[in-house]
């Protein structure tokens, strides 16, 4: 079950934080985030998943800054939101939609016990202009049934902004190196 906008409000501090919150961004069964000013691109042409990829940082202006389709945009809400007992989604606003733009490519489900801001995957469908703080997403509330064990991870917990890729501290090199080997997709060198 969803919570509605009036239980998400009577969690505040206890399930729910949302800092800041305010109550304009408050709607029937969710609560709107906004973007912050600040946006990471990766600078590798081709991302390497077993290792860090170097990142570009940018501020969008007060101007706005165009964002072009083929580019993947790191970006971060501006609220902190910390959740327990509870599933948090985070899905993209219609009006952010019709104007072609996606804010995660499929990293919409949230842990229980997630604590940090939310890192956006943003992609355009065309050029389009965003700003810093306009309400970007949405987040909602899922209740759960059985034995809560809440997400504890060194990799996105407690975060202090954007969060690239670190799908590199799961993975085992001589596990990846096997596994390609396997495949013939790495020429022997033993």
């Amino acid at each position: 079950m969803i919570l509605t906008g009036k239980e998400i409000k009577k969690r505040l501090g206890t399930d729910i934080i949302i800092e800041p919150y305010h109550e304009k961004y408050l709607n029937p069964n969710s609560y709107n985030l906004c973007l912050h000013n600040e946006l990471m691109v990766y600078e590798e042409i081709v991302l390497d998943m077993a290792r860090p990829n170097r990142l570009g940082k940018y501020v969008i202006p007060e101007e706005g800054m165009v964002l072009h389709p083929g580019q993947l945009y790191l970006g971060r809400t501006t609220e902190r939101t910390e959740t327990h007992n509870l599933v948090p989604l985070l899905e993209g606003r219609s009006s952010i939609g019709r104007l072609g733009i996606s804010v995660h490519a499929t990293a919409g489900v949230g842990d229980i016990g997630f604590c940090g801001y939310w890192t956006l995957e943003i992609t355009v469908a065309q050029p389009v202009r965003i700003y810093a703080g306009i309400p970007i997403c949405q987040i909602i509330y899922h209740t759960v049934e059985g034995e809560i064990v809440e997400y504890n991870s060194d990799k996105y917990q407690n975060n202090k902004g954007i969060q690239p890729s670190l799908l590199f501290k799961e993975l085992d090199p001589n596990e990846n190196r096997q596994m390609r080997l396997s495949f013939g997709e790495e020429g022997s060198r033993e």
